[in-house]
């Protein structure tokens, strides 16, 4: 059975903030970075690529930290130029000719209709096995696993898909319902890590009692990260070099705290829940 946010009177009173980490498992730098800004910092909650390359270091970094909050973050494509994945499973109708996940879900201005898992003839059933099995790898390699996330919007793809995805994670014990989670974002420039800090503790100055979420990206501007693009993102290692930076920046918890904003993770949204059978 599903699980259901209950909302209480005394959480409509009180700001949560849910703080996401996304893409461990893409590269060493991405997985220390993650790991810094959960030792050093006040995110809460991170998300790990099982199909990605360095999910094995991924898996033995949260493994020696059972407190932090773990999801699986659920992947259909491979987005970077120069470092690619592929399905855990036999799913031909999801990759391009060389094997490897597509590296978008939809065309853009940098990636046409060829390099588009959307306009290609995929098949639901292989998505079901794929997704199954990052779920079942990543249980097996991660015991405090607590939820399912989505890589590059790969649930909206399709509405077939989402269905697959809440029903894996129900099957799972994954399940978290988020109808009451509002995300938020940076209110203002984020391209410097000064901007970043800045937008973001504007963003929490204006929040109204309620659930929130909040995701970035961290890693380090060291020489691996910055050999990993996708066209139109270049600067990913300074990028996300700023979110490290933001998501260990003192000043910036130090305003949460006078603001009484509560960081939660997924584990409190699950704890916070009630039944509701699925329909």
């Amino acid at each position: 059975m599903y699980t259901k946010l209950f909302v209480s009177a005394q959480t409509k009173q009180s700001v949560y903030l849910l703080v996401r980490g996304d893409d461990m498992g893409i590269t060493h730098t991405s997985n220390l970075a993650c790991m810094e800004a959960y030792e050093k910092g006040w995110m809460k909650s991170v998300e790990v690529i099982v199909p990605a390359p360095w999910f094995p270091e991924a898996a033995r970094m949260l493994r020696m930290h059972p407190d932090l909050d773990v999801g699986v973050h659920l992947a259909l494509t491979s987005e970077w130029d120069n470092i690619k994945w592929r399905p855990l499973t036999c799913a031909t109708s999801l990759t391009d000719s060389a094997g490897y996940f597509f590296p978008v879900i939809w065309p853009n201005k940098y990636y046409d209709s060829s390099r588009a898992l959307i306009t290609h003839s995929w098949k639901i059933g292989e998505i079901v096995r794929e997704l199954d099995r990052q779920i079942t790898v990543a249980q097996q390699a991660i015991p405090q696993l607590s939820h399912v996330s989505y890589h590059m919007g790969c649930n909206e793809m399709n509405p077939a898909v989402q269905h697959v995805i809440d029903s894996l994670a129900n099957l799972h014990g994954l399940y978290v319902d988020m109808s009451a989670v509002q995300p938020v974002n940076y209110a203002g420039p984020h391209r410097s890590t000064s901007e970043k800090i800045h937008s973001f503790i504007r963003m929490i100055q204006q929040l109204q009692p309620g659930i929130y979420l909040f995701v970035d990206h961290p890693s380090f501007d060291d020489g691996e990260m910055q050999a990993v693009y996708m066209k139109g993102y270049a600067n990913v290692a300074e990028d996300r070099q700023g979110v490290t930076d933001l998501f260990t920046n003192p000043q910036v918890k130090n305003t949460m705290d006078k603001l009484n904003i509560h960081l939660i993770d997924y584990k409190w949204l699950k704890t916070h829940g009630q039944s509701k059978k699925e329909e």
